[in-house]
């Protein structure tokens, strides 16, 4: 399943906490999760930046819009309560408690519009899609969608260049990953095939204790099977049970399905990943802007 919006944790919240007692921030995250159902993988999900659980995230979320509408509170440190405005909004609303109806309630709807008027844009964004996801959401989205356009921007770049600059890159992506030692060194362990691509095996740590082989060409169509296994086969006679195969292009589903059946470790870089992997590794960009999330420490407070 896939992970409620911020939103759907605002009911579930004020349920846990309709007895009226004080309770614990930090157990009340496992205990929402059981009550949704979170599965093990969702529970791992990562926000894009690493940072912290998605669901956790949005818990947080969930908990601050409804503390700003004045349905919850916090007693004392670390604990969460229901309010009489919260029980009485939850006994007569149910499951209906998102933001729509925050915006109804006077206290919120000053918090919330001081908060859009810090952008002089505010006013042109979609209110379906900023009302269904909570800040930090909405900053994952556009930072996806901005790396997205980067990355196709850059594939197509890469397609256009002459060969020698996709041979140039490839080195230069190995070099900043961590492979091949040496920009030299490298150059050396990777021959140029004189067909658009590089051929040949690459240092997998900087004292050569074990290596990969790689092969990187722009290829026009997909890539299918029989190439993947003619790679596969090179691998013994470079001495190495370790390949990356890198495309400009798309592998095939069953030349995906293939590498996950032999012994040998491959890995297969396809068009998309290339492009993302460039932007993770600073390799042919230039950050523009940089914006910092910060969030109170607990733990500070807590001492």
């Amino acid at each position: 399943m896939s992970i409620p919006s911020f939103q759907k944790w605002m009911a579930p919240l004020l349920r846990r906490l309709s007895d009226n007692e004080g309770h614990r921030i930090a157990d009340l995250y496992d205990e929402l999760a059981d009550d949704l159902q979170l599965s093990d993988a969702d529970r791992g999900e990562l926000l894009p930046s690493g940072a912290s659980p998605t669901w956790k995230s949005r818990i947080g979320w969930a908990r601050t819009y409804l503390k700003k509408a004045g349905l919850l509170e916090q007693p004392a440190r670390g604990l969460l309560r229901l309010t009489a405005e919260g029980a009485k909004v939850l006994s007569e609303r149910g499951d209906a408690i998102d933001v729509a109806f925050l915006r109804t309630i006077p206290m919120f709807l000053t918090w919330h519009e001081a908060g859009r008027r810090g952008n002089s844009s505010e006013s042109d964004v979609d209110d379906r899609i900023e009302s269904a996801e909570s800040p930090e959401d909405t900053l994952e989205r556009v930072s996806r969608r901005l790396n997205a356009d980067l990355a196709q921007e850059l594939l197509e770049r890469i397609k256009s260049a002459p060969p020698s600059f996709f041979e140039k890159l490839v080195v230069d992506l190995m070099l900043k990953m961590g492979y091949g030692g040496s920009r030299a060194d490298a150059g050396r362990t990777l021959g140029k095939t004189g067909d658009g691509g590089v051929d040949g095996v690459i240092d997998e740590d900087r004292l050569g204790l074990d290596v990969i082989y790689l092969q990187a060409k722009r290829w026009e169509g997909v890539v299918g099977r029989p190439v993947v296994q003619t790679f596969v086969g090179s691998l013994a006679g470079m001495r190495a049970n370790k390949g990356v195969l890198i495309t400009t292009s798309a592998f095939t589903a069953e030349a995906r399905a293939y590498v996950q059946q032999i012994g040998a470790k491959v890995v297969l870089i396809d068009g998309e990943m290339l492009g993302k992997l460039m932007i993770q590794y600073g390799l042919a960009v230039t950050t523009v802007a940089t914006y910092e999330v910060k969030r109170v420490d607990s733990d500070y407070f807590d001492e």
